[in-house]
């Protein structure tokens, strides 16, 4: 862990990509993110023991661009874990995440920061939390004109019944959320739990209804298996926020038809 973790810097954006046989995608994305239009980021690639070419295309981007860094983990433990690690080596003040298969538009994380710092100022100061919008793109890349629009203002409760929070939309204050908070725990929809946490803790989030992500899906993703996406939800109703029955019935009702109009 590096020494800065305990004083972070101000201003200083760090984006973590989990990576685990991306080769067909890393350089491209790493490419988005140095054009971005707000310059002053850091980009940890958690490296999750890919066992095809992912390392070597991060490690020369790495010798070209000070401000991109190989983590490698000891072992493979899926993305939950490797995002953890780049929480743990994370320098900014503001931590976000990138899926290694998605796709930033330039204005990214200019709009993201400034919207925070705005929200900070004239809502509430103990904000942390925002995210946006974002576009379903085919595996190519090529935006599929289904865009997710995002509520301005979202609770935990709300929350329960909408998970439009997409993780790669994400951006965090380190200086208002405490990285124990931030940490993903090891189960199925991680992601998905801990804004649950995060909105239940410190209060509701913002969102910024504009398209500047494109979220790159294909047949075979865990996420495009609708039968798997009821189970996971079922369970982080169940286990994870320990619902009673009714409750959870209640809100999976709400989920699903949320779920239904996002991909319609």
């Amino acid at each position: 862990m590096m020494d800065c973790i305990m004083d972070q810097k101000t201003g200083l954006i760090s984006i973590i990509v989990p990576v685990y046989n991306a080769e067909r995608f890393i350089a491209e994305t790493i490419g988005y993110v140095q054009r971005q239009t707000y310059a002053k980021w850091e980009l940890l690639l958690v490296d999750d023991r890919s066992t095809d070419k992912s390392r070597e295309l991060i490690r020369q981007r790495c010798e070209e661009d000070r401000r991109i860094r190989l983590i490698v983990q000891d072992e493979n433990g899926g993305a939950a874990k490797a995002r953890n690690r780049g929480v743990q080596e994370a320098c900014g003040q503001y931590i976000c995440f990138l899926d290694a298969d998605d796709i930033w538009m330039p204005d990214k994380l200019k709009m993201e920061l400034e919207y925070l710092i705005r929200i900070q100022r004239m809502e509430n100061s103990d904000v942390g939390f925002v995210f946006m919008g974002y576009e379903f793109a085919d595996v190519t890349g090529a935006g599929l004109g289904k865009v997710v629009h995002v509520p301005g203002r979202i609770t935990y409760r709300q929350a329960l019944k909408n998970t439009t929070i997409f993780t790669s939309t994400v951006m965090i204050d380190r200086n208002k959320i405490a990285d124990e908070d931030i940490y993903m725990p090891c189960v199925a929809s991680e992601d998905t739990a801990t804004w649950w946490r995060i909105l239940k803790k410190y209060g509701p989030g913002y969102g910024i209804d504009e398209n500047l992500v494109k979220y790159r899906r294909s047949a075979n993703t865990l996420s495009s298996n609708k039968l798997t996406a009821v189970r996971r939800i079922w369970n982080l109703y169940r286990r994870q926020e320990q619902l009673p029955v009714i409750k959870s019935v209640y809100y999976m009702c709400f989920w699903a038809f949320r779920a239904v109009l996002r991909r319609i």
